[in-house]
């Protein structure tokens, strides 16, 4: 059996009316966090005295997750994700608000002109996208630049007509 190409978990299923055992093949994401539950049960078998190896196989995980978990418990004594892991905001909750409220002043306000009215009253840098994105969060919408000509009075009067 090869798992080289796609992490696997194996779990055996046996029926007792038929009396047979059949092997079910799921396929595991490529990242997957470990529950508490799963963390704790870990910790309790290395400190019984199972080897990382041993673990490795049984739960189906890497060598490096077993040691880096085990490291850890040993140095804090808690198995808990440590806080702040992954990408920082661009923003700050109060630069969201800020945003909000410039956006709700100036309605026709396009998101270039709201990322540079942030930079000149607080000195953060952030793209267009960011405040677009930022503003559909609170249900407010950058008014986007217009792309035709407006329409002369003449034709808006031919149009209407």
């Amino acid at each position: 059996m090869s798992f080289a190409s796609t992490p696997q978990r194996i779990s055996w299923c046996y029926f007792a009316a038929i009396g047979k055992i059949q092997i079910v093949t799921v396929k595991m994401s490529d990242h997957q966090r470990l529950d508490d539950g799963m963390r704790w049960r870990i910790v309790g078998r290395l400190e019984a005295g199972q080897s990382q190896v041993h673990i490795c196989r049984e739960f189906n995980l890497t060598p490096s997750v077993v040691c880096n978990l085990w490291k850890q418990f040993q140095d804090t004594g808690s198995i808990e994700r440590k806080p702040g892991q992954g990408r920082r905001r661009a923003t700050t909750a109060t630069e969201d608000r800020y945003l909000s409220i410039i956006a709700r002043r100036n309605r026709g306000a396009t998101a270039s002109q709201l990322s540079r009215d942030l930079y000149t009253a607080i000195g953060t840098r952030v793209s267009r996208l960011t405040v677009s994105k930022r503003l559909h969060a609170t249900g407010l919408f950058a008014r986007r630049p217009a792309v035709c000509v407006p329409l002369t009075s003449m034709n808006r009067r031919v149009r209407l007509a």
